[in-house]
């Protein structure tokens, strides 16, 4: 990639207007969280920061964007986990663009008004990420049912409520849905992102000790892999900030694959779907849940709604994460991944593609393009997942299950885990007990015997061995008695 054919600035919306930020010329780091950038503006101290690592919502903020047909679509993210550049030609909203001024008095958003009639703040400190994750369901989703509102406020911890002022709040807002200020402003908005995209380049922004490009091709990705083979690919960012913001490290180059829109697709025919490294798990848990039942569950109770919406599958796949949810249900599910280069295309099982612990068989020139799932016909195929909490939490023991039963007798299955080795792996002697066996609660127990001794997982802060040895089992006997 030339460099005449790359740009060192981004720009994006912020307070209805253009913002352009030259990196190199206002010495500012790439890597410069949308939560730090807000925090070092006068009139953008709502954000706060809280955990730094996704976990409490009190930095949520709303990033509208435009879709294929050019219309704005609104949804909330952990400023803490997204690095600047990742928001050129977005809208950037905080909570204190949601109030309007009429004469000298101040008209609260209606889902601002909402949580003051619904007595749905105590402290306030993490009211502000309260509010924008009610904003961003205000805007997508008329009269939304309890479940939905409860996925989008799962994001967002507060210690002082019992919570139910809060679904309240977003209830009562939601089921009004009228228009805003955002809405009166829609075509504006839409105008000056499209002006903004069209003038996009290549990203490339190199001060003194960092290298951060974003290309908008996939072409142009793989340039990039080949010159800087040693460079972190991000597709979210979800894994890879929490380096810098929780280890303090120092991210000397990143090839950034958010804006390639060709990596974000779905394919479906009769023998499979397809789906693009670049989708972001929130699109594929709305777009996939019916096809894929298992997968639908399993991203239902994946960390938060503000994760999903900028976690990739092709970030989730390349951190290869001992504790990865999707990697055990992708094993069970049969998935390929497809790989490329510049001159071609390979494809190899997700269990082969896994070769250790964060180790994947990525080649120095490769990019993740996509993931290939055949379709389940006569499989049944579950996803189970242990944790302390039931949303927003690391799995102390995940896994995936696939079973085919002739005449009472196993002809094919699968038992994946996750957080019993150091990668996701099949339970392959348990697995050898069960094979043209009768499907019977006598040979579960006796597979469940060989299965707690199969793995010699850790202890950590999460679960002792002991534990995710017993939990392993009583899965697999909570699988048969579902089956039966």
């Amino acid at each position: 990639m030339s460099l005449n054919s790359s740009q060192h600035t981004i720009c994006f919306i912020l307070d209805d207007e253009i913002i352009t930020i030259d990196f190199e010329q206002e010495k500012l780091s790439p890597t410069l969280t949308i939560l730090n950038f807000l925090r070092s503006l006068p009139n953008h101290k709502g954000v706060k920061e809280g955990c730094a690592e996704g976990d409490c919502g009190a930095c949520t903020v709303v990033v509208a964007d435009l879709d294929e047909d050019n219309k704005l679509f609104y949804k909330a993210v952990n400023s803490c986990l997204v690095f600047l550049p990742m928001i050129h030609g977005k809208q950037l909203i905080t909570v204190e663009n949601l109030a309007k001024k009429n004469g000298h008095d101040i008209v609260l958003h209606p889902v601002q008004q909402a949580l003051v009639d619904m007595n749905g703040s105590q402290c306030g400190y993490c009211t502000p990420g309260i509010v924008m994750s009610m904003f961003a369901l205000y805007k997508s989703s008329a009269n939304p049912s309890s479940e939905v509102i409860k996925d989008a406020m799962t994001g967002n911890l507060c210690r002082c409520t019992g919570y139910q002022p809060i679904l309240k709040a977003t209830e009562l807002a939601c089921s009004k849905n009228e228009p805003d200020q955002f809405s009166n402003s829609r075509n504006y908005i839409v105008s000056k992102l499209q002006e903004i995209k069209s003038q996009t380049l290549n990203i490339q922004i190199i001060t003194e000790t960092q290298k951060y490009f974003v290309p908008q091709t996939s072409a142009d990705a793989l340039v990039l892999r080949k010159k800087f083979p040693n460079a972190i690919i991000v597709n979210g960012s979800t894994d890879i900030a929490l380096k810098q913001t929780k280890k303090f490290e120092r991210l000397h180059e990143i090839i950034d694959l958010s804006a390639i829109r060709e990596l974000k697709f779905i394919i479906e025919n009769n023998n499979e779907i397809i789906l693009g490294a670049g989708l972001s798990l929130e699109d594929i848990k709305a777009k996939v849940s019916e096809i894929l039942p298992a997968f639908g569950n399993m991203l239902s109770v994946f960390a938060s709604k503000q994760i999903r919406n900028v976690a990739t599958l092709g970030g989730n796949l390349g951190t290869a994460s001992p504790i990865g949810d999707t990697i055990p249900l992708l094993i069970a599910y049969e998935a390929k991944i497809r790989l490329i280069n510049e001159t071609s295309i390979r494809e190899i099982p997700i269990e082969e593609f896994i070769k250790g612990y964060r180790e994947t068989d990525l080649r120095s020139n490769e990019l993740i393009h996509s993931v290939i799932i055949p379709l389940p016909q006569e499989n049944v195929v579950r996803f189970y997942k242990v944790s302390k909490r039931r949303d927003l939490d690391i799995s102390t023991v995940s896994a995936g299950f696939r079973l085919k039963i002739m005449n009472g007798i196993v002809i094919d299955i699968c038992l994946a885990f996750g957080a019993m080795a150091d990668r996701p792996k099949r339970a392959v002697l348990t697995e050898a007990a069960l094979f043209q066996k009768e499907w019977s609660e006598e040979n579960i127990e006796l597979a469940a015997k060989i299965l707690e001794n199969e793995f010699s997982p850790i202890s950590d802060a999460r679960s002792g061995s002991g534990f995710r040895k017993m939990a392993a089992k009583n899965l697999l006997l909570k699988f048969y008695h579902e089956i039966l």
